[in-house]
């Protein structure tokens, strides 16, 4: 995020993943191994937002991502990952609220993820309207005949 997203911030994006002042804290992990990968296969890490960082419900402290991890020589998913994250304060030894500069790129991150979501909806749908139109020209008629699939005599 820092060299794309939010340039302002290098510094303190670069400091997150290091231990001596504001960083994260992995508090649990879950993995769902879909089929075990073997080298040279490389791999895509997609990841999301579980929650809405604007929502009153989300923690100030703590954020759920989602990824999934893509084995790229099979093209389909070699793992699922549900993070628990916690914002640690590494100076004072405890969990501290969400510095505004990662709850703003959080906020559009969650965006993002909603435009993307209703795009790949509505795509979807425009897909099963299109299928369904073909079956109602094709099979799906009143003067359809069923075709069982025995051999005529």
């Amino acid at each position: 995020m820092s060299h794309t997203s939010d340039p302002a911030h290098k510094k303190e994006w670069m400091n997150i993943v290091g231990s001596t002042g504001i960083g994260l804290i992995l508090r649990g992990i879950k993995i769902d191994y879909k089929f075990p990968m073997k080298y040279p296969d490389e791999v895509t890490v997609y990841h999301k937002l579980v929650h809405d960082p604007s929502s009153p419900h989300s923690h100030k402290d703590a954020f759920h991502l989602q990824a999934m991890i893509i084995s790229e020589a099979r093209q389909r998913p070699a793992a699922r990952v549900h993070e628990d994250l916690v914002i640690y304060d590494y100076r004072r030894g405890k969990k501290t609220e969400m510095p505004p500069f990662i709850l703003e790129q959080f906020k559009l991150m969650w965006e993002l993820q909603e435009k993307a979501k209703r795009f790949w909806q509505q795509r979807i749908l425009d897909i099963e309207a299109r299928v369904r139109t073909l079956e109602v020209e094709s099979w799906d008629r009143e003067d359809a005949i069923e075709d069982t699939g025995f051999a005529k005599k």
